[in-house]
């Protein structure tokens, strides 16, 4: 797969993120109709030629003339938003470090839970797969701020909730990024599967 070939069957908006069909492939594929469909765990996939493709991945070779050099990471974490804007070329450890918080998570912060033997707060970084750990505190607030000087220290850069990232793209609190999952999702699932 190349731009060229890709230009040949799709027409991406980069302000919307989505592909039309631009050269008829068969009923389910006609001229103007969405592209893709949503794998088991929430991409968007693309075929063509009897090959699977994500679809961010196919937006940065529509973008840039080659498929990207490492792992595509939506920013705003909605694996259905590829929009340019909300894409970006990071190595896994920097994509991994976009992840939501765990479900057992208890202080709200990565990095940082509550440790039972000593009755303390323990932190801990990850950086260039090698575990730094910060330390024990009694207080879940200093041990917030003694993560946040890690991160600083070690230029981890984490794209933080309710701010804007490089790309000006919002990235939400938990329950706006669900609803925006689901919004998009629903309208991609609206236009694959009432239009054709």
């Amino acid at each position: 797969m190349n731009q060229k070939i890709l230009k040949k069957y799709l027409k991406y908006n980069s302000k919307t993120g989505f592909f039309k069909w631009i050269l008829y492939r068969n009923p389910r594929a006609m001229v103007g109709y969405i592209a893709g469909t949503i794998n088991k765990i929430g991409y968007i996939i693309i075929k063509i030629n009897r090959k699977d493709y994500q679809a961010h991945r196919l937006a940065w070779l529509y973008e840039y003339g080659n498929f990207p050099k490492q792992t595509i990471d939506h920013i705003n974490r909605i694996k259905t938003d590829n929009r340019i804007c909300n894409l970006r070329d990071v190595s896994q450890s920097k994509n991994s470090r976009n992840s939501k918080l765990r479900k057992d998570n208890t202080s709200g912060t990565k990095g940082v839970w509550w440790f039972k033997n000593n009755k303390k707060w323990q932190v801990r970084i990850v950086v260039n797969k090698k575990k730094i750990d910060i330390g024990y505190f009694k207080y879940k607030k200093d041990a917030i701020k003694a993560r946040k000087e890690a991160e600083l220290k070690y230029n981890y850069n984490i794209i933080k909730k309710n701010q804007h990232s490089e790309n000006g793209i919002y990235v939400g609190t938990k329950s706006s990024l669900k609803i925006k999952y689901l919004l998009y999702t629903l309208l991609i699932m609206f236009y694959i599967y009432v239009l054709y």
